[in-house]
């Protein structure tokens, strides 16, 4: 399982310029099974994904994609987890 977040970068100003390219990177996704949630970094930083079921390698991949990354809108981050402990919902999360 993955944390990828998305601070704010020099060229912030600029997102409204790859907004549809993002939201498509987004939608994508989520089509692909990969994104669990999405959402902004409180107050005002940037976002952050919850992904699943793909490589650290694939993942970096997907993220260099997003249009915000690719034009210095958001540098990224990606957190590796190991989940150990689970409530049953998210139980899926600790297999392999």
């Amino acid at each position: 399982m993955f944390v990828v977040l998305l601070r704010f970068s020099e060229n912030r100003s600029k997102a409204s310029d790859f907004m549809e390219g993002h939201n498509q990177w987004i939608k994508k996704g989520f089509e692909d099974k990969v994104f669990l949630v999405v959402g902004s970094l409180q107050p005002g930083l940037g976002g952050s994904v919850l992904a699943h079921g793909e490589s650290r390698e694939a993942l970096e991949n997907r993220v260099n994609q997003d249009p915000f990354v690719a034009e210095n809108v958001v540098t990224a981050e990606i957190l590796e987890i190991e989940p150990k402990k689970a409530d049953e919902r998210l139980g899926f999360l600790l297999t392999k």
